[in-house]
């Protein structure tokens, strides 16, 4: 038996449709007395997911919304569980008096991803499909919501499943041997299963290696514009925006905070950051705006190294420079190109150099074509690649007892040296479809979500 929980699924914010959520066993019982259909019968009689039309009474009983009511019987539900949506106009004020007349009814208050949570331990989706959950909701692209919604579908347990079971089946070949030595089972030679554990391998390889891509793909690239003060850097935010984001004077100094703006340059989802002028100041408010700047770049996917092509390099486009170079990539940009040139490229120590124009937009498609390619997403996105970091933490675990595993196999380990290995992989890999996984890795989970799912 569990508990009725009742949350609004739809946010508290102004629309056309907001919806009620309930889920546990006499959910329907407890929103049929907050709704009253229109043909008479309990909403615990209609038909299992067929819409009813009535109306929604407040902690008061007045009749607060005409509206339409869901029932779903377990176990065909998202949770596993008899759940009931009403389907309200998306009034707050409706929603929030409803929800009040729901907890009075006998529900309580839903926690955190508490519906998704309970569709898990129902066995309605594994981990990785309660994870994309989530990535759905928050995707910021079409590709990266289409990336999830393959993985709640299902994509990441069928990649992963044929190495668990391919993993079981040596272990348990080899336990059978071990435990009933009399019965007439094949003798265990650990030499039978080095393809499958190569295979396994292969396999996890593949997979870890689309997790940049992934990461690119969830995110977008982290990409810190550099230089020093009034080499036009906001303005090149501006433009690359499309709009004034931030304030441009002449005025050394302006920017002494980083400012963040999320484009698309193309193919590519930037999440620029504007960063103060780097150069040796007094200003202490400024400093600490310097201090930003270099941090910045170097935690950065991309540098992007602003300077002034109509002026020659000082000594702060060097501190800019060094900085920019820790990022894993960094480009040169020379701006304002549209004036005198008077930098040369051979004086800048870039595999990457550009001249642009922020005033006029010159050189932009150059810049977008180059991260284009080395920023590359394209392909397909049908929930194979892999965007969690918790996932990849786990399959790398998983790899490496495979390659000890293997390791030992060419040693000439015993058996049971070699199949500790495999456990550890099998382990691991139970952290992410759920199988092995504790409950407060569990609860960590599900805390990423939001009330009502």
């Amino acid at each position: 038996m569990s508990d009725v929980i009742a949350a609004i699924s739809t946010g508290t914010q102004i629309s056309a449709i907001g919806i009620l959520r309930l889920s546990g066993d006499g959910c329907a019982e407890v929103a049929g007395k907050v709704f009253l259909p229109q043909n008479g019968k309990p909403l615990s009689q209609a038909t299992a997911r067929k819409l009813v039309l009535g109306e929604l009474k407040d902690a008061k009983g007045r009749a607060i919304d005409q509206c339409l009511a869901v029932y779903s019987p377990a176990p065909h539900s998202y949770t596993g569980e008899d759940t009931v949506e009403l389907q309200c106009h998306g009034s707050p004020a409706v929603l929030s008096a409803g929800l009040e007349a729901l907890y009075l009814a006998g529900a309580r208050p839903a926690r955190r991803g508490e519906f998704t949570k309970r569709a898990f331990l129902n066995g309605q989706m594994d981990l990785t499909q309660a994870e994309a959950v989530i990535d759905l909701i928050e995707a910021e692209s079409a590709d990266a919501a289409a990336n999830a919604a393959g993985q709640v579908g299902g994509a990441l347990l069928r990649q992963l499943a044929p190495i668990y079971d391919s993993l079981t089946d040596i272990c348990s070949h080899f336990h059978a041997v071990l435990d009933y030595p009399d019965e007439d089972i094949d003798d265990f030679a650990l030499s039978r299963y080095t393809d499958a554990l190569q295979s396994a391998a292969d396999t996890l390889d593949a997979l870890l290696a689309t997790f940049r891509r992934g990461q690119i793909l969830k995110r977008g690239v982290l990409a810190a514009i550099a230089g020093r003060p009034n080499v036009g850097k906001s303005s090149l935010l501006n433009a690359l925006a499309g709009y004034e984001r931030v304030i441009v004077t002449d005025v050394a100094g302006t920017t002494r905070d980083t400012v963040e703006e999320v484009i698309q340059l193309g193919h590519t989802r930037l999440r620029l950051l504007d960063t103060a002028g780097i150069r040796q100041t007094e200003d202490p408010i400024e400093a600490i705006g310097v201090q930003r700047a270099l941090s910045a770049a170097e935690t950065a996917d991309l540098a992007l190294f602003v300077c002034d092509g109509s002026q020659p390099l000082t000594a702060a486009d060097e501190q800019a420079m060094i900085a920019a170079k820790k990022a894993p990539f960094a480009v040169a940009l020379v701006n304002k190109s549209d004036l005198p040139r008077q930098l040369q490229p051979e004086a800048l120590p870039f595999a990457h150099i550009l001249f642009v124009s922020a005033k006029t937009g010159e050189g932009l498609e150059d810049l977008s074509r180059l991260l284009a390619a080395h920023f590359e997403t394209g392909g397909s996105y049908d929930g194979s690649i892999l965007t969690n970091v918790r996932q990849q933490d786990a399959l790398r675990r998983a790899r490496e007892g495979i390659a000890c595993a293997l390791e030992g196999l060419t040693l000439g380990y015993t058996p049971d040296a070699v199949l500790t290995d495999v456990e550890i992989a099998m382990e691991a890999m139970g952290e992410i479809t759920g199988k092995t996984v504790r409950e407060d890795i569990t609860n960590r989970i599900f805390e990423r979500f939001c009330v009502g799912k």
